[in-house]
């Protein structure tokens, strides 16, 4: 395994480990220890695959979330803020990653049919 690939795992496991005690918290009793081990169950699982910008998104998600909580509800909404924010962020994280991964394959194809036989031809006798 590669060190690049650890520390995504160790990212994921923290970012969600840490998004799930704050549902755990909402939902409290006996929610909390089964809302902590799934969260980090899927931060190592979507770390092995990369997802570092994904967990960025939550953790900005998750910081402005509880920040606005803080201002609109007070101390007792930091953590309904958070977590909702969290999810948000991970929700808005997906949907960038899928349109940067477009834009990139509409640039590549673009750079690939803009040079055509003919032109790469003309191209190497100038």
């Amino acid at each position: 395994m590669t060190q690049e690939k650890i520390i995504n795992i160790v990212i994921g496991t923290v970012v969600m480990g840490a998004v799930g005690t704050l549902i755990g918290l909402l939902m409290g009793g006996v929610f909390l220890p089964v809302a902590v081990v799934l969260g980090v169950m899927l931060g190592a699982g979507v770390g092995m695959f990369g997802g570092r910008r994904f967990f960025l998104s939550i953790l900005i998600g998750a910081v402005l979330g509880a920040i606005l909580g803080l201002v609109l509800g007070g101390v007792d909404a930091v953590t309904v803020g958070s977590a909702s924010g969290a999810a948000m962020g991970g929700f808005l994280g997906v949907q960038a990653s899928m349109i940067f991964d477009s834009l990139a394959e509409r640039r590549k194809s673009l750079q690939a049919t803009s040079l055509l036989p003919d032109e790469a031809a003309t191209k190497d006798e100038s």
